[in-house]
């Protein structure tokens, strides 16, 4: 996958994620429960750009 794929998908994934964090400003704790997973989510993705950006340039 490249990298701009991988940063792509990152920013839909948080796009996405919005909307429970909005739920979660509102009061909706379940909602905050799912904010959490997703910047989990995200920031193994992130390790995973970087992962990718030193392999591509060590190559």
């Amino acid at each position: 996958m490249s990298v701009e794929a991988m940063v792509q998908t990152m920013i839909d994934d948080l796009t996405a994620a919005l909307v429970d964090a909005v739920k979660h400003d509102k009061g909706n704790a379940a909602a905050g429960t799912r904010v959490r997973k997703a910047m989990q989510a995200a920031k193994a993705a992130a390790q995973d750009v970087r992962t990718q950006v030193q392999a591509d340039k060590n190559a």
